[in-house]
């Protein structure tokens, strides 16, 4: 481990390696501490930021808190599964251009072409990856706020439509558009 600038003590990575059970991938996006003042000292309370998803375009966040941080992750574990969400992906990429806005955090993604990878950060990163979007390219342009960050991204998600799906609210078909095309 990295030794950090402010002695001895060694830095922890917030993003651990994912947990995985029964098929879904939980990641820790951020860990916030906080502290009241009291009589006696300071009593530390803490928030977790979970993205939790099955690889497979389902895709949920969550966010727990408690006196301790193990059961802040558990809290925002179950929040995370039960506010999953599905997500329109096509070939390991989104279908098309996107930008997601919640609060101050904007966030834009782009498809990209295969072998591109997940070229984005820190929130943005663990909801598209725990997506199964393998080849995207992402811009966080408003707020850095890790919740903000997160929700706006999976905002953005929730924004794309595949071309059947489009086809399909106008009422027209897939196949007469692809013979006036040719």
């Amino acid at each position: 481990m990295a030794e950090s600038k402010q002695g001895n003590r060694p830095r922890r990575d917030r993003q651990d390696k994912p947990k995985e059970d029964n098929g879904l991938t939980e990641k820790v996006v951020f860990i916030n501490r906080c502290a009241k003042v009291v009589k006696g000292g300071r009593r530390f309370s803490f928030s977790a930021l979970i993205v939790t998803g099955d690889k497979l375009g389902k895709v949920g966040v969550g966010f727990g808190k408690a006196n301790e941080v193990s059961e802040a992750i558990r809290k925002a574990s179950e929040s995370a599964k039960k506010s999953m969400v599905k997500v329109a992906v096509r070939e390991h990429t989104i279908p098309h251009e996107v930008i997601g806005e919640h609060g101050g955090g904007r966030v834009l993604l782009r498809p990209a072409s295969p072998g591109t990878g997940v070229i984005a950060g820190g929130g943005v990163r663990a909801v598209v990856e725990a997506a199964g979007i393998r080849d995207v390219l992402a811009k966080s342009l408003g707020s850095s706020n890790h919740a903000n960050v997160v929700k706006a991204t999976i905002g953005a998600l929730q924004q794309l439509r595949l071309r059947e799906q489009v086809f399909e609210t106008r009422g027209l078909s897939l196949r007469k558009s692809v013979t006036a095309h040719e």
